[in-house]
């Protein structure tokens, strides 16, 4: 419709221009009307150009309602299925295996000798100090004097938490914490022999009535120290999930 109302318009200027043209006619009145004329032709001209552009800027509202409108179906995981409602966010958990604790006795491959040698030379390594009248070699005993981990109001109830159970004792107040290792080796055949490691733990509190040492349940954890260097020192390598 546009296309035909503006070809009509231009055509009778034309006409109209060319007959002012010609000699003899007197036309100023209508040539002011015939310059009004092409002046709105070219306004719509321009008009009508600016809303093609500005339709062509915008959004296809008939694609949109298409991809709306289309059927949509859940993935397929296939054979996995450790996924979906109720799992969320693990951060890794799983991916670092836990090692098991180190059996108590541990049997190893070494004579009984070597190992007791072993056992004075990893107490020596440790700071820990061979208590001769408590031990006894010849029967595969040896015995440490107390060693004290921890001292200090601040930090010795955290570090004796890692020792051992301090919830079973109703005291409070730990100044300091210290352990005995009792360390027993006896032979299988001549080739190989068990090793147990027994940790004494023991908490210290200033009361009123003045210093007092309290045993404590062990934990573990100083005697899987202490045998885990055991085993290293007698097979040169760590215990099977373990690090020098």
């Amino acid at each position: 419709m546009i296309a035909d109302f503006l070809g009509l318009e231009f055509r009778e200027l034309l006409i109209y221009s060319q007959l002012c043209q010609s000699p003899g006619f007197y036309c100023r009145r209508k040539r002011v009307v015939i310059m009004f004329q092409l002046a709105s032709v070219l306004l719509v001209v321009v008009f009508s150009a600016y809303g093609v552009c500005a339709q062509g800027k915008g959004v296809d509202k008939q694609s949109e309602r298409v991809r709306d409108g289309a059927s949509r179906a859940p993935a397929s995981n296939g054979s996995k299925t450790d996924v979906g409602t109720g799992r969320g966010i693990d951060f890794g958990k799983g991916r670092t295996r836990e090692v098991p604790p180190l059996p108590n006795p541990y049997r190893m491959s070494a004579r009984r000798d070597v190992i007791i040698k072993a056992v004075a030379d990893v107490m020596a390594d440790r700071k820990l100090i061979v208590d001769e009248a408590a031990s006894k070699p010849g029967e595969g005993i040896i015995v440490s004097q107390p060693y004290t981990f921890t001292k200090g109001a601040v930090v010795s109830q955290s570090e004796l938490n890692r020792y051992a159970d301090i919830t079973t004792s109703v005291a409070r107040g730990w100044t300091r914490g210290r352990y005995t290792l009792t360390v027993e080796v006896q032979p299988i055949d001549g080739s190989s022999a068990n090793v147990a490691v027994n940790a004494k733990v023991e908490g210290r509190t200033d009361g009123a009535t003045g210093a007092e040492w309290i045993t404590l349940p062990s934990l573990g954890l100083a005697e899987e120290d202490f045998l885990s260097a055991l085993i290293t020192g007698v097979t040169g390598s760590p215990p099977p999930g373990r690090t020098q």
